[in-house]
């Protein structure tokens, strides 16, 4: 099977069954994407499937072939945090780190379809995601930062 992960041809040989999640971590060496519940309940796993938010724990990998997957290693390069990840530092977004990959994914899948800078709209981009150790304030700041441009 063929995909392309962060913009890298890829393949894979293995069961078609396997998750997506496992491939990415154990087969492809991205361990970025967190698995918190395994059920698609809490999108500590979300990647992007052809630009759209996906529980990555759900998908078989056999459902990828030609797919376009991007994990959260995608969104910073060698040497600089994208605009959304600077401001998950500076805003204190991050806590413990399980949800923050899968929080940067959808936030980013919200920022690339031209999603609105307003709370509600952010608070309903990532309410797919859940967050154990915040009130979800400084989520929600960090990607309104990101979104206007500051950091």
């Amino acid at each position: 099977m063929k995909l392309t992960v962060n913009g890298k041809k890829r393949s894979y040989a293995g069961l078609p069954f396997k998750r997506l999640l496992d491939v990415l971590r154990e087969d492809f060496g991205l361990t970025g994407t967190k698995e918190g519940c395994g059920e698609g309940e809490c999108g500590a796993c979300t990647v992007l499937v052809d630009g759209e938010p996906v529980n990555s724990c759900l998908v078989p990998v056999g459902q990828m072939e030609g797919a376009q997957v991007e994990t959260v290693e995608s969104l910073a390069s060698a040497k600089k945090l994208s605009r959304l990840q600077s401001a998950f530092l500076e805003k204190g977004g991050a806590q413990c780190g399980i949800c923050t990959p899968g929080m940067l994914m959808a936030a980013e899948a919200h920022r690339r379809a031209g999603g609105k800078k307003t709370r509600q709209a952010v608070c309903t981009a990532v309410s797919g995601n859940l967050c154990r150790c915040t009130g979800y304030k400084h989520i929600v700041d960090s990607v309104m930062a990101a979104l206007k441009g500051r950091k």
